[in-house]
């Protein structure tokens, strides 16, 4: 399929190419508790009038603006109509604090900033003084009151439409697209800045346009494939496969309500594609495994006997037998997981950490397909991917085809490709640091191809544990192993210059209350269930069975229960929901070294 050079040039050939299709999804969203669409035709004219509105405005080409706002039809009105002008917009997670969006809207000098709701407007309230660039705050809700600096976007659409005739305005911005160049700037993406500040990726339209056109060649999806949405769009990876990728080939994408809804809204939309993080799937293994332990015994055999039928399958047995068998067990178990899903998901595309062996051979099993890739936001973001009936667990497949991948010496994966991103904004000294003079960018992950040419990944380079002993750890892998018992939700491992591994556990609620109940035990909180030594020793027993393999340094010798999960709420996850390390290990420093006391 042959792709536009721009995001502007991409978007009028989509919108053109299904002109006077009524009955042509483009987007989906849940109004007052049902699902309504939009077509091709109505987002192209909200998308004009809203460039035409900011325009009338007197915003301009290489500007920057900024998007706070959860997923939503009108983050992709603004995204197209801002990028159609030449201007530059720079989306933000709506979990950041008033301080954080002070430092990127500065760091950026935004002259205008688009928000979803009051209580996102309230944080730009509270820093505006502080960014002396910024003149306007468009609200996505009418709900707010305008003010000389506060309008609401439904009027920045209807001036767009008031400013000229029809006819006129979309020559106006048919005319105005054509004029932004391939090398122009698109965007910037703050990275999450777990440590330190973030800093502002500069990726441009011929860096997002030459990864939609290399991911095509791998990953198969037509106008017919209706995608469910979830992840932020503001975050490279969504932008790009579930957002820009999806809009591309004419698939239909519906907007989930939340992270919370995602599981009610599959059932409801039944997407045959899907975009997620591993954390989706392992919360869906341990729901499943979970239901099934309070089924009566010969259930839970039924389950285990169609489970290895299933692994049996997947790993390549091909007998009458094992075909006749897992008909049986695709209709006593299976299908009644899959229909969970809406019945009729072709795959799941993984990425932004990596996926444990035991999930995705789980998925596997049970007819589930995960097809997982590999990227950063410095590289717009696809770098590898795992394609379709040649997948590989434990791998993130081979690279796409307008990408080189090559292992440094350390081991530290580098990537090279018209996808690089062109630097950090305002940052020579990080961007000489990422970038080699001949384009080639340190992603600070590491890795190795195996032998049939696929990447593993190990670990990211600034994760990798250091015993005091001179050991090398990769946290990750035994993270992921331990994550497996069905009573541990989430692990953190530690030892970095310590004498050996030791780990914060949180536990899954849910099944440990199950647990305490089917043993007969009765704790009067979930704190003090947390806090008791029944259930420390249980989780201890999945802890050493499960780490029986680990060589004796990468063993966890002891653990601490968190009875609060680390969530994007309380700061210990990113938006993307993988953990930042060294926040938590501040956080529960006393903790941890309460596990280095008396060693014997």
């Amino acid at each position: 399929m042959q792709v536009a050079s721009t995001i502007p040039a991409m978007f009028l050939d989509v919108c053109t190419r299904y002109e006077g299709n009524t009955t042509k999804v483009v987007y989906g969203r849940k109004v007052q508790g049902a699902w309504s669409t939009i077509t091709h035709d109505e987002l192209r004219d909200h998308v004009e009038c809203f460039a035409m509105g900011l325009m009338h405005r007197g915003f301009a080409q290489g500007q920057r603006i900024g998007i706070v706002s959860e997923n939503r039809v009108e983050w992709a009105i603004a995204d197209f109509a801002i990028t159609a002008m030449g201007a530059v917009d720079v989306p933000i997670f709506p979990t950041l604090t008033p301080a954080q969006e002070s430092y990127i809207f500065n760091d950026c000098q935004a002259s205008c900033v688009i928000v979803s709701n009051a209580l996102q407007l309230s944080k730009i309230q509270k820093v505006w003084d502080e960014i002396p660039s910024l003149r306007l705050v468009i609200v996505m809700n009418d709900d707010v009151q305008p003010s000389e600096r506060v309008v609401r976007f439904s009027d920045v659409i209807r001036e767009g439409r008031d400013v000229m005739p029809a006819q006129e305005r979309r020559t106006t911005f048919a005319t105005m697209a054509a004029n932004v160049q391939p090398s122009d700037l698109l965007t910037l993406i703050y990275t999450s800045g777990t440590t330190g500040n973030p800093k502002g990726v500069m990726l441009t339209h011929s860096n997002l346009m030459s990864n939609i056109a290399g991911s095509l060649e791998v990953i198969d999806i037509t106008e017919s494939d209706v995608f469910l949405s979830y992840l932020p769009m503001c975050h490279s990876y969504e932008r790009m496969t579930g957002y820009y990728f999806a809009f591309c080939v004419g698939a239909a994408t519906y907007i989930a309500e939340s992270i919370e809804t995602v599981a009610e809204n599959m059932r409801e939309v039944r997407p045959t594609v899907m975009t997620s993080v591993p954390r989706l799937f392992e919360r869906i293994k341990m729901r499943v495994e979970g239901n099934v332990a309070k089924e009566s015994a010969l259930k839970q055999r039924i389950f285990a006997w169609a489970f290895a039928v299933g692994k049996a399958r997947a790993a390549g047995a091909s007998s009458a037998a094992v075909s006749l068998q897992y008909k049986l067990a695709d209709k006593l178990v299976f299908s009644k997981i899959r229909e969970r899903t809406g019945g009729r998901l072709r795959f799941f595309a993984s990425g932004g950490a990596a996926l444990s062996v035991e999930v995705g051979t789980f998925f596997d099993a049970i007819g589930l397909v995960i097809l997982e890739g590999y990227g950063l936001t410095e590289t717009s973001p696809v770098l590898t991917f795992n394609r379709e009936g040649e997948q590989e667990l434990g791998t993130v497949g081979t690279p796409i085809p307008n990408v080189e991948i090559r292992i440094a010496s350390d081991g530290e994966i580098m990537a090279k490709g018209p996808n690089i991103m062109k630097g950090y904004w305002n940052d020579e000294e990080a961007t000489r640091e990422a970038l080699t003079p001949d384009g080639w960018l340190h992603t600070g992950d590491i890795g190795m191809f195996n032998d049939r040419g696929h990447l593993v990944i190990t670990d990211r380079k600034k994760h990798i544990l250091v015993s005091s002993g001179g050991k090398n750890i990769a946290p990750q892998p035994i993270e992921s192993l331990l994550t497996a018992s069905l009573l541990i939700d989430q692990a953190l491992l530690i030892g970095d210059q310590r004498e050996f591994c030791t780990a914060l556990i949180v536990p899954e609620r849910e099944a440990c209350e199950a647990w305490a109940k089917q043993h007969g035990h009765s704790f009067g909180s979930w704190e003090s269930l947390v806090a008791s030594d029944e259930l420390y020793n249980a989780i201890q027993r999945d802890v050493q069975q499960l780490q029986r393999d680990l060589s004796k340094f990468e063993r966890v010798r002891r653990f601490r229960l968190i009875p609060t999960p680390f969530s994007v709420e309380n700061g210990l996850l990113t938006p993307t929901l993988k953990i930042k390390r060294k926040v938590v290990v501040q956080q529960y420093a006393d903790v941890i070294e309460t596990m280095y006391e008396e060693v014997v």
